[in-house]
């Protein structure tokens, strides 16, 4: 069957994503007998996966069980039974973009957490201090995923100072350049109108620590009460899981929205790109160092520790960006050991250096 026909054949999925690409996509497993459909929920392996004809719940043992970053995930567009008990997804269609952290194991797996994914929504509690690091983390994260982030500052009421709140949405701007930061107060509506606008062309994940605020912000562009909302506690601003499943969720204004349990570690996964462009200005400025592999540590003609010295970079910019590239290192390294051996290589080379300016020092101080 052409696309356009497979696409006006699943029409109703429409309001979950369905467009002629994926019915490209989808079109060699249409004489197949089997149905398109998109996961909308994930749990002990099965999913629920809204079809047509309505929401089905399949089993996801015919896809690799075994590698996290190959299971089906919330957003995946799979190609399903028509029928049958139990009912099984046969494969999941590829994936246009894909949010992906490391796991906490000792083998360092990549875990996906959303597919598909358009925009990657940052909340950020305005209750706590900001935590500008985390903030980078996240960002890192989303853009290696090939979505476009969206900080959104929730608790915005908790700040009534105008003046206050500007210098706050400064001071996250700062961290993340090229990124909309978007002040909402879920509770009074302020700030939604913009929210609603982004979102409301493609799919969203939502993303951010217990206690940001995602559920009732999730609640807020929904119009209804569909997720559960606990409070946070008044010490730290913190909360307990509300969410503890990832749900696909279609919005009334269109689009849809992906809110995810909140996540208290963000570990990176092969971001090296993400990174890049979350700390854009200091990759921009390290084009002009003299050597072209500088360290920005001592090494003269650097362009970055001169922004530092003048005071056009902030140093803590520059920790956090050193910080996340080394992890970003250890990780992939982990998984490559040709890498493995020339970060090895490096680190004995700055040892050596280090080792022999010391023994310089101590010349001059004899």
């Amino acid at each position: 069957m052409p696309s356009t026909s497979l696409f006006s054949a699943y029409s109703a999925l429409a309001p979950y994503g369905w467009d002629e690409a994926w019915a490209d996509e989808f079109a060699p497993y249409e004489s197949e007998g089997l149905l398109p459909g998109r996961v909308i929920r994930v749990d002990r392996g099965q999913c629920d996966v809204v079809t047509a004809g309505g929401i089905v719940r399949a089993d996801t043992a015919f896809v690799t069980p075994h590698d996290p970053m190959r299971v089906v995930c919330t957003g995946d567009w799979v190609a399903v039974e028509p029928g049958g008990n139990p009912r099984y997804v046969r494969t999941y269609l590829p994936r246009r973009t894909a949010f992906v952290r490391s796991t906490s194991s000792k083998r360092s797996e990549g875990q996906i957490l959303a597919a598909n994914v358009d925009h990657a929504i940052v909340a950020v509690s305005l209750a706590v201090e900001l935590d500008l690091g985390r903030i980078e983390r996240f960002l890192a994260l989303a853009w290696e995923s090939g979505a476009q982030p969206v900080v959104v500052l929730t608790k915005a009421d908790l700040v009534p100072d105008a003046v206050t709140l500007a210098h706050l949405v400064q001071d996250v701007e700062t961290s993340a350049p090229g990124v909309p930061v978007v002040p909402v107060s879920a509770m009074g509506g302020d700030g939604l109108d913009a929210l609603v606008a982004v979102v409301s062309g493609g799919t969203s994940v939502l993303l951010g620590q217990s206690g940001a605020g995602k559920s009732t912000l999730a609640n807020a562009l929904l119009g209804e009460d569909v997720m559960e909302v606990q409070a946070a506690r008044d010490v730290d601003g913190k909360g307990r899981h509300t969410t503890t499943t990832r749900n696909l969720l279609a919005l009334p204004g269109g689009g849809v929205l992906i809110d995810t349990p909140g996540l208290r570690g963000v570990g990176l996964w092969d971001a090296e790109s993400g990174v890049g462009q979350v700390f854009s200005e200091i990759e921009e400025l390290a084009e002009q160092c003299r050597f072209h592999d500088c360290a920005h540590e001592s090494e003269p003609g650097c362009a970055v520790l001169a922004a530092i010295d003048s005071g056009e970079l902030p140093q803590r910019r520059l920790d956090s960006y050193r910080k996340l590239i080394r992890e970003n290192q250890r990780i992939v390294a982990k998984t490559d050991a040709r890498l493995r051996a020339e970060i090895r290589r490096d680190w004995k080379r700055k040892g050596a250096e280090g080792r022999a300016a010391m023994e310089v020092k101590r010349g001059r101080w004899k």
